[in-house]
């Protein structure tokens, strides 16, 4: 497969810390989904990436006691949400019980999400969410 040569990605990283406000991650992404105009061309896209974004933060703070680092980037085809913590446990999906108070946020990010995966690495994990945008939000 030939590459284009026009294919352009842009990226943002930002460091959460334990302890910290999950509320700031989700505010963050919520911005550069705006500068690339998806809140006005895919909003009900950026209601579930903000929710991933919460989730999966949430998850690094509360199961990894960690750190969160959150690196967007956005490739013209898909926007990966990367969330890395310290912990080399690579999250599960559970079946919870009704009457459970959590267990349900991978479960979630699978229905959000086009796909996502996990993977240990040296210092912990990476966890990868990818989010197509309906064609209407790509840019012409």
């Amino acid at each position: 497969m030939e590459r284009d040569p026009s294919l352009r990605a842009v990226g943002w990283a930002r460091t959460l810390p334990l302890g910290g406000d999950v509320r700031t991650a989700r505010d963050w992404t919520a911005g550069h989904l705006a500068a690339l105009g998806w809140d006005r061309t895919a909003p009900d896209l950026v209601d579930s990436v903000v929710l991933a974004v919460s989730e999966l933060v949430t998850n690094a703070h509360v199961h990894a006691r960690s750190d969160a680092q959150l690196i967007l980037t956005w490739d013209e085809e898909c926007l990966h949400v990367t969330v890395h913590d310290g912990s080399p446990r690579v999250p599960e999906q559970r079946r919870p019980g009704a009457d459970a108070l959590g267990g349900r946020g991978m479960l979630l990010i699978d229905a959000l999400a086009d796909h996502w995966r996990a993977r240990s690495c040296p210092r912990g994990k990476d966890v990868v969410v990818c989010f197509r945008p309906p064609p209407s939000a790509r840019p012409s």
